[in-house]
């Protein structure tokens, strides 16, 4: 990732090509070996070419600034992903490209018009996985769920279920011990105490004769 950092900075405070840009009411500073930490707070903002993070207050640290931790009305827009999230914590690990939201977490997956609501969500790109945890509500174009955890896979759109899982398709309700839903192939596999209610439908009237 290139982030840009505007605060004047000690040469060499970072690493070749690692850059952040990152503005507040009030900023406070420690180049310390060892104890680098940037704090923003009153409308703190931090971006990249990939990431726009904000909340009342952002806190980054760690070895060229390996770290962001935000906190109050957190908003983040991942550009690269196409995602959108909101929550009452953040926290990313630049160098590992892990990232997790948690207080009322709430993510948009746009490219998949997809919606993820829970406790925590935590997401691992080089992994291509998404985990939601406790009171996890999904919505689609067609489907909602709810389950205690969730793991998602964004690019094959791969959903797996657990904890008391509840499937609302098209209609159609589902419940099971677990359940994976191929989103782009529309269908769904259960495992263990399946249970079903499956609504006929109405076939489309004909035209009558005039």
């Amino acid at each position: 990732m290139l982030w840009v950092l505007l605060l004047v900075l000690p040469v060499g405070a970072l690493s070749a090509g690692t850059t952040l840009t990152f503005s507040a009411d009030r900023t406070e500073s420690v180049f310390a070996e060892g104890r680098e930490r940037i704090v923003l707070r009153g409308n703190a903002r931090v971006e990249s070419d990939e990431f726009v993070i904000t909340g009342d207050e952002i806190e980054i640290f760690g070895e060229n600034q390996r770290y962001v931790r935000s906190s109050g009305r957190v908003v983040v827009l991942d550009l690269e992903n196409d995602l959108y999230l909101t929550s009452d914590q953040f926290f990313l690990d630049r160098d590992a490209d892990y990232l997790r939201a948690s207080g009322n977490a709430y993510m948009e997956d746009r490219a998949n018009d997809l919606v993820v609501k829970g406790a925590t969500i935590q997401n691992w790109s080089d992994l291509d996985l998404t985990e939601i945890s406790v009171n996890v509500r999904i919505l689609g174009d067609d489907y909602t769920t709810r389950s205690q955890f969730a793991r998602y896979r964004r690019k094959t759109e791969i959903l797996e279920l657990s904890g008391t899982p509840e499937v609302y398709w098209k209609g159609d309700e589902y419940r099971a011990t677990r359940i994976r839903i191929d989103l782009a192939r529309d269908e769904i596999e259960f495992v263990g105490d399946v249970r079903a209610v499956v609504r006929s439908r109405e076939e489309e009237e004909s035209p009558s004769d005039e």
